[in-house]
């Protein structure tokens, strides 16, 4: 041959598929394969094959392993001679290099792929148990297992049968083994035998008659005592017969394991017994089982041991299985499941894995499992253990969509056959497409994709985990819009039961009025009713994951009625990512959102992310400019602050979405962990809106009344949570107000003019409307109620000079001016800061009086029947505790400590512990307990539309603060627990440094 030119054999060998055709000729050439190495049919199979290269290398290994050249001719001549025998033993060379493996350590092997008879396309657990009958130990248990296995593989590569097929006769070839197994188990200790009945239930994919080439095969044992046998004796007897069969099926030997055998799923996990009596498991299932143990029972099939024991077991625990829906929790507690599984996965791995991963095959199963154990109570026809088969099972019942179905069905296939081809190739267990282009390509070309196998694998295997990802939750939700939409001819649609059975699963207290919302909401042929029935699958999943469903839905057709008709807003659903689940999320977290969104739904536009959306909180600068420019466009006073309210009332649901959706999380935005940061930016928020709104009435008034200039100076000075940025949604407005007639203004108009701006400020922000009202309390001011309303800077320089008590200097820590005359509002402030921070500090008179105090309000402001270790404000370790403990620690030490000097409680106490007056420990006790009981407050207002606190008495309301405190459904107890127990370690610290005990 010419240098530098390719033999004839190169080129075809590199048409036929090979990758590497020089190390291919050289094994060719390596034995004498005389003619059969230019045999255009042989080079046509290698070429088929998913891997030639793979597919050569296992034929020359084979034919160098037959024992004499006799062996080794009757194999090429039956391999030129049978094309049967030909594709299947060059197809399963080119799939696995285990299996090549195995053949070429048992060199004979190769004969059971000859045979070619009828019998042989689909053997069972007969078929099976005769081919391992022969094996007397566990060794050769492995090889008659690998013998069997090969046969299954031929087949499957072949496409002699389809995927369903080979995950059933991987499950038949299980059960055969297992009862081999058992049978070596009880060979091997007949006496344990003779004393106990044991019967071996398969579990998970081998229960389900779907098993993978490799996967741990899980089991759960069930024993009773032989007749006459002492029952402890009995079981102790079938522990040692289920633990000797499990290792002769896991344990490593020179023929390799099997697969590993898993009992965790039994009552208790590995925690619990082996092996359990029939009412043990039951005694269990009644009492104590989680959820997803009832999820995990519809695959129970008994497969080894006493058969009839098997029988009792399936037949005592199928009633409860399709009793599980009916669990407070239930489908919740399953996507709760599903949720972690996918938590649990590395990141590194979490986009290669075809099992666990969004949109991957799990995705198929639960919701396959969710809607069988929903409906499989009362349509017995949806009881198979068999995934494929429940799935066309609930297209036939018109629990799925036909079309949902198909394309359900056809992904779930398609992922499977790659778990399979991956697993076969080394035989381990693993569900992580391969990185390798080489494995890719090999993958790609077993599947039947020649033309460009890796960039045609990827693309369908994304492609089917697109339509897993969007149908596995709209699989669940779709049908109950069929149910009350017209269908094309032959679709069935669910029942009425069957769609109430599902609507009360997903948490729906009013099934009825929830198909009448869907009925309204997605009927007819409008672009909105079109637009609508597109988004109501997934916005009725993420209602479902909050308390209150009946109310997400409610809400969303009330929006959908004020706003479907205009453009903005459907667009905005359809087209904007977050805006769709930032709005169930606020429809279903409770009352007060919906009830702000309620009165101007425009708002809902603040929900996108695009420009002019968003939910970060504006400025006080920002705020201010806009009420006083709506409130100068205005032609009288009442105009102007409803104005000025309307803007509030769109601050307000602004903060109390980005409240919720940040306490919830969603796909775009996890939860926050710092949960300080939400509590800071709430109550500033709020604050700031609140101060704004001031600002603007204040303008109005004086504008109203006066034109530009007031006869007076005028501030408002923010008290209490109001001063210190603390404000919830429900909080009242506590305020001071200060006035300094301007020159030559006589002391009596002046004191008029003020007063008369403060009682119309009053009036005008709390004219029933529809926004919310807000209140103003001036009782902190001198004399409280008994006093004016409104006084000169010289009547309180007056007043503290003479008559101020204790409780009015540290009520002044709080005081900061939020609107009006700004000069005025810094001289009130250097007014009242001798009084706040004493020079030297307390003296100790003062501090009993503080003590004295504080233990009066606890024993009389408490309302009666309320739970003090609940109640967030007045309770042990709650909000006035904390408060309390940082003020006193202000007025002891602020004079000195200019840190201290400030209206925010959590920058008081960090403050204080800087200067050294409290540890680290202690400080972080105290933020904790104050930010919690603060974040209760919020979530109370947030629930219920009205101020509260302590934890609500209603059940849903209950569980939705729990909701937007991160606890899940079912887990309330724990919120409560959680809260005591922060409160209590609170208290712990406020006694030493409050109390000084």
């Amino acid at each position: 041959m010419t240098p530098g030119r390719r033999s004839s054999t190169f080129t075809r060998l590199l048409r036929h598929g090979f990758t590497d055709p020089a190390a291919a000729e050289r094994l060719l050439s390596a034995m004498d394969l005389g003619a059969v190495r230019d045999d255009p049919v042989l080079l046509d199979a290698l070429g088929a094959t998913a891997d030639p290269d793979l597919a050569l290398d296992g034929m020359v290994r084979l034919l160098e392993a037959q024992p004499t050249p006799t062996d080794r001719r009757e194999l090429l001549d039956t391999l030129t001679a049978s094309k049967p025998l030909r594709d299947r033993l060059l197809g399963v060379l080119g799939a696995s290099a285990a299996l090549a493996e195995h053949l070429a350590r048992h060199a004979g092997d190769w004969q059971a792929l000859v045979t070619y008879e009828p019998r042989d396309l689909h053997p069972g657990v007969q078929e099976f148990e005769r081919g391992l009958a022969e094996a007397t130990d566990p060794v050769a248990l492995r090889v008659a297992y690998r013998r069997c296995l090969l046969s299954i593989a031929a087949r499957d590569v072949c496409g002699t049968i389809d995927l369903a097929q080979t995950a059933a006769e991987l499950a038949d070839l299980a059960t055969a083994t297992l009862r081999a197994a058992l049978a070596l188990a009880g060979a091997a200790a007949p006496e344990d035998v003779a004393l106990c009945r044991l019967a071996v239930v398969a579990m998970g994919k081998c229960g389900g008659h779907e098993l993978n080439y490799v996967s741990d095969v899980d089991v759960i044992f069930v024993g009773e005592a032989a007749e006459g046998a002492d029952e402890d004796k009995a079981l102790r007897a079938a522990t040692r017969l289920a633990s000797h069969m499990m290792r002769i099926c896991s344990e490593t030997t020179v023929e390799g394991s099997i697969w590993p055998v898993d009992a965790n799923l039994r009552p208790e996990g590995r925690n619990g017994p082996l092996v359990r009596t029939l009412s043990s498991h039951l005694a269990y299932y009644q009492r104590w089982a989680k959820t997803w143990e009832f999820q995990a029972l519809l695959k129970a099939r008994p497969v080894a041991g006493d058969a009839a024991l098997g029988a009792e077991y399936a037949a005592a625990v199928a009633p409860l299985v399709w009793q599980a829906a009916e669990r407070e929790n239930f489908v919740t507690d399953v996507q709760k499941m599903r949720r972690r599984v996918v938590e649990n996965i590395p990141v590194s791995e979490v986009d290669r894995e075809l099992k666990l991963g969004p949109g991957g095959l799990r995705d198929v199963e639960f919701a396959v499992q969710l809607l069988q154990l929903v409906h499989g109570r009362t349509d017995p026809s949806l009881r198979s253990a068999t995934t494929l088969d429940a799935l066309q099972a609930l297209a036939a019942g018109g629990y799925v969509g036909r079309a949902d179905a198909a394309q359900l069905e056809e992904a779930y296939r398609f992922l499977r056959s790659m778990e399979h081809r991956i697993q076969l190739y080394r035989l381990r267990r693993t569900h992580l497409v391969p990185e390798d282009e080489a494995d890719q390509r090999r993958l790609g070309r077993s599947l039947g994709l020649r033309a460009d196998p890796v960039a045609e694998l990827n693309r369908e295997w994304r492609r089917h985990a697109g339509v897993v990802r969007r149908q596995h939750e709209k699989i669940f939700y779709r049908p109950l819009l069929d149910a009350v939409a017209q269908l094309a001819p032959g679709e069935v649609r669910l029942s009425p039961e069957a769609a109430r059975q599902r609507l009360v699963a997903l948490g729906y207290a009013d099934p009825a009025a929830a198909l009448r919302h869907l009925e309204a909401l997605a009927s007819g042929v409008s672009r909105k009713a079109a637009i609508q029935r597109t988004l109501l699958p997934v916005l009725l999943g993420w209602f479902a994951d909050s308390a209150d469903p009946d109310a997400g839905l409610l809400n969303f057709r009330n929006v959908s009625d004020a706003l479907g008709k205009t453009p903005w807003y459907l667009r905005l659903l359809r087209d904007e990512g977050a805006a769709a689940q930032n709005l169930a999320r606020v429809l279903s977290a409770g009352r007060l959102a919906p009830d702000l969104l309620m009165r101007a739904p425009e708002a809902v536009a603040l929900l996108g992310d695009g420009e002019g959306g968003g939910l970060q909180p504006r400025s006080r600068a920002h705020l201010e400019q806009e009420v006083i420019a709506a409130v100068g466009r205005a032609d009288n006073g009442e105009q102007a602050v409803t104005a000025a309210r309307g803007v509030r009332r769109r601050e307000l649901f602004r903060t109390a979405a980005a409240d919720i959706v940040g306490s919830y999380g969603t796909e775009a935005r996890p939860v926050e962990a710092d949960q300080g940061a939400v509590v800071d930016r709430v109550g500033g928020a709020v604050s700031d809106l609140t101060a704004a709104t001031l600002a603007g009435t204040l303008r109005a008034v004086v504008r109203e009344g006066w034109g530009d200039t007031l006869p007076t100076r005028f501030a408002v000075i923010g008290m209490g949570r109001f001063g210190g940025h603390e404000l919830g949604y429900g909080s009242d407005a506590d305020v001071l107000f200060v006035h300094e007639p301007r020159d030559g203004v006589e002391e009596r108009e002046a004191a008029d003019a003020a007063g008369r701006v403060v009682a119309e400020m009053r009036r005008l922000l709390q004219i029933p409307s529809a926004d919310p009202p807000l209140l103003i309390d001036a009782d902190l001011r001198p004399e409280g109620k008994s006093g004016p309303l409104v006084r000169t800077l010289k009547s309180y320089e007056a007043y503290y000079r003479r008559w101020s008590l204790v409780w009015e200097s540290q009520a002044l820590l709080r005081a900061e001016p939020v609107a009006g005359d700004e000069d005025l509002g810094r001289r009130f402030i250097e007014l009242v800061d001798p009084l706040r921070y004493p020079r030297g500090g307390l003296v100790e008179e003062a501090v009993r009086e503080i003590r004295r105090l504080k233990a009066r309000m606890e024993s009389e402001r408490l309302p009666r029947g309320a739970d003090p270790k609940l109640h967030t404000k007045l309770g042990p370790g709650g909000l006035s505790d904390v408060e309390w403990t940082v003020q006193l620690l202000q007025m002891r030490h602020g004079s000195r400590e200019a840190g201290l000097r400030t209206t925010r409680t959590r920058e008081g106490l960090a403050a204080a512990h800087a200067a050294g007056l409290v540890s680290a420990e202690d400080a972080a006790i105290l933020d904790e307990a104050w930010v919690l009981a603060t974040r209760v407050r919020n979530a109370v207002m947030l629930v219920r539309g009205r101020a509260g606190d302590t934890f609500p008495s209603d059940a849903r309301e209950l569980a939705a603060v729990g909701r937007y405190l991160g606890y899940g459904p079912g887990h309330a107890g724990d919120m409560l627990d959680a809260y005591r127990r922060t409160a209590r370690r609170a208290r712990t610290v406020v006694e030493a440094l409050f109390y000084d005990t």
